[in-house]
């Protein structure tokens, strides 16, 4: 039995890439509008790899996945719950 790895050309997209749910890209704005950060603070997250990073659109167009904030944000909301636990 062939592996997933040897089944597929070398130029097509892995299976596993095709799975993703529909996500839609988020600008700066809208970043910090539902997060509540400021620019600079995101920027500095970032480079502590504490906030998920933008990826670039072509020329000097950024965004950010919105999964990725949401799941940012969602994570922040659980640290939260567990420190009042403990």
């Amino acid at each position: 039995m062939l592996s997933v790895a040897a089944q597929t050309p070398p130029n097509a997209v892995p299976p596993m890439a095709l799975n993703f749910p529909r996500d839609r890209f988020m600008r700066l704005p809208e970043v910090i509008h539902s997060t509540g950060l400021s620019r600079s603070t995101i920027y500095d997250l970032i480079s502590r790899r504490q906030f998920p990073a933008q990826l670039s659109l072509g020329g000097k167009n950024v965004a950010w996945l919105a999964s990725e904030i949401d799941g940012w944000m969602s994570e922040r909301i659980a640290a939260r719950y567990q420190g009042a636990q403990s």
